[in-house]
């Protein structure tokens, strides 16, 4: 086993995937078991759904005079569905519009049924992976060349995050209103979870991180961070994983494989 450690941050479902994705990848590419790194799970944030029939009510009400639905993130759209307990198209009267932010957005409203229907919704997606962000989508949005001033936008996401484009679509006119479906329970500094992270080689460790949220939290751990290395899917990510004091951060492209060849390209040095 390489002495290089691996760490996914991401919550648990989410990063056993890319472990096993990053497995596969590792072995096809011809490393041993004696190369092969180690790699922890440490998830930083644990997603709490939410449950509540107030919500589930405020929800499909609203659907039903929606023009445009907005989720931003996978376990937007995986809590959202698990709490209303019904296909999509059958919360409106008319296929409404989605639009989403990177292509595990896109696998998991598959993963729903979305978009394969008969007469499926128009699915939004910034073009270029570079763009899969607020922004990128909002320049996407833009090609539609709506009247916003008439259009009522819905927002499913977690408590807190970033405001950027619900306040960009009410600039625009629009009428916006956000669900927060899950909330985001951030892993105990107790945990027996740290426990392998205490013990690695920080100078021989890699930490692939998808969330400024943990990223910020992570900050809190007081670990020697300065001599390890941080792989990150988005210049957002990567500012906060430079100001929690990374010695040496990388900026990938978004999805799992651009992580996974940028896990590859650090283990080769």
């Amino acid at each position: 086993m390489s002495n290089k450690t691996i760490v996914i941050t991401r919550p648990s479902g989410q990063a056993r995937q890319l472990s096993e994705a990053l497995l596969v990848s590792l072995q096809q590419s011809g490393f041993t078991t004696e190369s092969t790194p180690k790699i922890i799970s440490l998830p930083l944030l644990t997603i709490a759904p939410k449950g509540d029939d107030l919500l589930v009510e405020q929800i499909t009400s609203t659907l039903k005079t929606t023009d445009l639905a907005i989720f931003v993130s996978p376990n937007a759209i995986e809590c959202t569905m698990r709490l209303l307990e019904r296909p999509w198209q059958e919360l409106s009267n008319k296929p409404v519009p989605i639009g989403v932010m990177g292509g595990s957005s896109m696998a998991a409203l598959k993963n729903h049924g979305i978009g394969l229907e008969d007469n499926p919704a128009k699915v939004i997606l910034p073009q270029n992976n570079t763009q899969w962000d607020s922004e990128g989508l909002w320049n996407e949005l833009q090609n539609l060349q709506w009247n916003w001033p008439t259009k009522k936008v819905v927002i499913f996401k977690g408590e807190g995050g970033r405001d950027w484009l619900a306040d960009t679509l009410k600039n625009a006119g629009a009428q916006v209103e956000a669900f927060s479906v899950y909330a985001r329970v951030p892993l105990d500094l107790n945990s027996a979870a740290w426990k392998e992270i205490h013990e690695m080689d920080f100078a021989k460790s890699l930490w692939l991180l998808t969330s400024s949220e943990a990223v910020r939290y992570l900050g809190q751990a007081k670990l020697p961070l300065d001599l390890a290395t941080a792989v990150c899917p988005h210049h957002n990510i990567a500012d906060a994983a430079e100001q929690i004091g990374f010695g040496e951060v990388i900026t990938c492209e978004p999805g799992d494989e651009a992580l996974i060849t940028a896990s590859q390209a650090w283990l080769s040095i």
